[in-house]
Formats: C-alpha cells, structure tokens, sequence
C-alpha cells in the first residue's frame, strides 16, 4: 500500500514511476549515515584540527547545530515534494524553477565533485598502509568496483551499506576505547577541555573558518531525499531517517574528535605546519595503542571512503543529474534508466568519469588537494542549502500560509545565519572557485531562457496544485 502511494505521489507531479521502490526505513538511516560515515573524522581530522586551533570537537559541535536546522528543512520539504530531486526539485517547486536550477548546480558542486575527493582521501589511506602502491592506483580501482556495484542496483547497495556500516562502528569502538584506556593511563597530550575551548586560540572566525572544512562530514544526509523515488515506505520515512541520521553522527563525531585530539602526539607541529601527510588521526590512534592500530584505522577509513561512502555518493549524484535530466534542465541522455537494473546508467557512468579525471589529476598535486576540494565540495553544498531554507519559508509560510513560525520561520533563518557566516568564512580559493561556478550557472540559465527552455518542472494534477 504504501508503495503504491508513493508511486501515486510521484505521477500526481506529473511523472512516471520509474525507479524501483525496494528501501525501507531502515535503509535511508543506513544510507545516510554510511555517505556521512561514522568515521568520517578520520580522514580530514588533522586539517580540521589545524584550522580549528586545536577545537576540533568545537568546530564539530558548531556545524552539527547548522545542520541540524538543515536537516529539519529537508523533512518539511521531502514532505511537501517526495520525488528524487533533493534541493533542485525543493527550491525550484517551493520558490520557482529558475531558483531549482541554481540551487541544483550549485550542489553539483558539491556532488559531482565530492566522489573524486573521497576516492583520493581512500587512495591516500592505502598508500599509508602499502607505500608500493601509488594513490593513483588505488583511486582509479576504487572507481571502478563501485562503478560496477550501483550499475547493478540499489538494492546490492543498500546490502552491502549494512555490512560496512557494521564494520565502521566495531572500528570507532575500538578506538575509543583504546582511546580512554590512554587517556586514564596519563597519555594525555593537552588540557581536557581543549577540544572544546583554547583561550588562547578561540575566535569566532577561527572557528567558523574550521567548520567550513568539518561540514565535509555531516555532507550526506541531505542525499537521503534522492532516493525519495525508491522509498517504499510512507514519505515521512525519508524526513525521519535524514534527522536521525545527522542526529546520530554529531554525537559520534564529537566524541572521536574529542578523544583523538587529546591523543595528537606533536601537537605544536600539528598547528604550525598542517597534516601535509593527511595521516593526523593514525598518528593518534598510534600513539593511544601501538601500529596495529594505526593499521587498522587506515585501512578502514579507505575503505569506509573508497568504497561505502563514495558508493552512495555516486549513487546520489546519479539521481541528481538524473532528475535535472529529466526536466530538460541537463541532456535527455543522462536521464536514461536501464530497463532491467532501473537505476540511471549514463549518469551513474558520466559520474565516474569525472571522478577518474579529477580524482587522477589531483593526485598528481605535489599537495593533493585535498584541502582545497573539500572546500570546494562545501562551498556548493552550503550554498544550496541556503536556497533550501528560503523555499521553506516562501513554500509554507507566504503560500501556504503557514502558522508554525517555528518550523517554518525561525528554525530557516537560523540555519541561514550560521551556514551563510560558514561561507563567508570559507577559504578565499573557495569562494573564487565557487563563484564561478555560479556565475557559469548563472550563463547556462540565461541560454535556455533565450532559447525558449526556460527551467520548467512537471506539474501536479489538479487536485493537488
């Protein structure tokens, strides 16, 4: 029954059920949490705690507060709009289509891009663990096994999101407890509240500046309503999973981050010079419990971000061009379905061929750029998300005519106070790059509205417009 409602829900806005409805509740709050990964921390600790002065679970904390207002924008509207298009089908429905279309690209930004900088996060671990095997190596075979797996179906990706899942948090809990073993034996490199608060570092800025790196991490539970077409529970699953999952992991990555900076071995060093090797929280984990664990903590976070994470994030950004696709907002092709598996092919293959150029190309970088994708990533994500808070408020309360401020008012404009301070804040590189890409944007809009293609989205039936 509920299956059939969402199918009804997807053709009264004027399209076809097209996509196999085979998730369940259970499997967006996996989803979700495995394309934020638990253990997310691990791989970009080291440049949050150098841009943090140290307050690397502050900063944590800060943007769990941001996304948390986030997330409460996306379940309104995963409840007013259940189809696949994540912020594109909810700005572009709840404010107009121009404004879907902006807030689509920008998070294409973040999309396209955010699987070739896990694959290189993924590669890096490896090559920390076998040296003999260049970070290109392992890039390029990570790729291709996911690749092959979302080619197959969601329902091979849902599978095998459990079993990693499982893996990740035995992990996370082998740390930590090692973790406090050390920090109770007197290992202890700085001051227990440091995490938390430096006197002697703390700023406003400096913080926010951190957190427009830490956002990486919560990245992921907004690719829950993607699969919006696939859910086949009732549409409020889709709203519940994407603030339970966000919810879960803050406190996760809080305490990590806490334990893990109270473990940093040099931690001058740390601060002056950055984590150049990207290996910050091995060495932590090392120093806590000998090299076995800083082993084990490589090799999981590569495969915790070669494989489980960027294989949802594929899969996300498959259904994103897929759904602009299909508006006539991106090439028809990309909006292709193969007529067995039911998942969108040649956006599923168009994302793993940026992810070898980029993913190829950056690590070629004498620097790898990690550091400057990350930010890039954020920059288009944050931004779209900004255009999420305004159709909440224009959506329910100017056409709606909504009387819960709360949920409606105040919670957006909160979200738009922090995440548009966190931009601001963003490395200057960032911005540039950010920019740019809106104003090409900006370009591509201007042509289709010239060539009679002005962004229209497939209306609702009559009863329900």
């Amino acid at each position: 029954m509920a299956e059939q409602s969402g199918s009804r829900d997807v053709e009264r806005f004027g399209y076809q059920q097209e996509l196999k409805r085979s998730l369940s509740f259970w499997d967006l709050l996996i989803y979700g949490l495995i394309f934020m990964v638990p253990i997310a921390p691990f791989g970009i600790f080291g440049s949050v705690f150098g841009g943090s002065g140290g307050m690397v679970a502050l900063a944590y904390a800060v943007g769990a507060v941001g996304m948390v207002f986030t997330a409460l924008s996306y379940a309104q509207m995963s409840k007013a709009f259940p189809l696949a298009g994540s912020v594109y089908a909810y700005a572009g429905r709840g404010i107009a289509p121009p404004f879907g279309f902006i807030a689509g690209w920008q998070i294409l930004l973040d999309y396209i891009l955010v699987p070739a900088l896990l694959y290189i996060i993924s590669g890096i671990a490896m090559n920390a663990f076998v040296p003999g095997v260049p970070v290109v190596v392992w890039v390029v075979g990570f790729i291709v096994l996911n690749t092959v797996v979302n080619y197959f179906g969601i329902e091979l990706t849902a599978h095998t999101n459990r079993v990693m899942l499982v893996v990740e948090l035995v992990v996370l809990a082998v740390f930590l407890v090692v973790g406090i073993v050390a920090l109770a034996g007197g290992k202890a490199t700085g001051d227990a509240l440091s995490p938390l608060y430096d006197g002697d570092t703390f700023s406003v800025g400096l913080i926010f500046s951190a957190v427009s790196l830490a956002a990486l991490s919560f990245l992921g539970f907004d690719a829950i309503s993607t699969l919006s077409e696939e859910n086949r529970e009732a549409g409020g699953q889709i709203a519940r999973a994407t603030v339970l999952s966000l919810l879960l992991v803050a406190v996760l990555f809080i305490v990590q981050t806490w334990v893990a900076a109270l473990l940093v071995p040099d931690r001058e060093r740390l601060l002056t010079e950055g984590d150049t090797a990207g290996t910050a929280f091995y060495d932590a984990a090392e120093y806590a419990g000998g090299h076995w664990l800083y082993v084990v903590t490589a090799v999981t976070t590569a495969v915790a971000w070669g494989f489980a994470d960027a294989l949802v994030a594929q899969a996300a950004t498959s259904r994103l061009l897929y759904s602009m696709a299909r508006d006539r907002q991106l090439p028809r092709v990309l909006a292709k379905v193969h007529p067995g598996h039911r998942v969108p092919e040649n956006a599923t293959f168009l994302v793993a061929a940026i992810s070898v150029a980029v993913g190829v190309g950056l690590t070629l970088r004498d620097d790898n750029g990690v550091s400057l994708l990350t930010t890039l990533v954020n920059f288009g994500a944050l931004t779209a998300f900004l255009l999420l808070h305004v159709s909440v408020i224009v959506h329910y309360l100017v056409r709606q005519r909504s009387r819960d401020y709360l949920r409606h008012l105040v919670f957006p404009l909160c979200g738009i106070a922090i995440l548009g301070y966190v931009v601001v804040k963003a490395k200057v590189a960032a911005q540039t790059v950010g920019l740019v890409w809106l104003g090409i944007g900006l370009v591509v809009m201007a042509v289709l509205l010239l060539t009679g293609r002005a962004p229209r989205l497939s209306q609702p039936t009559r009863e329900d417009a």
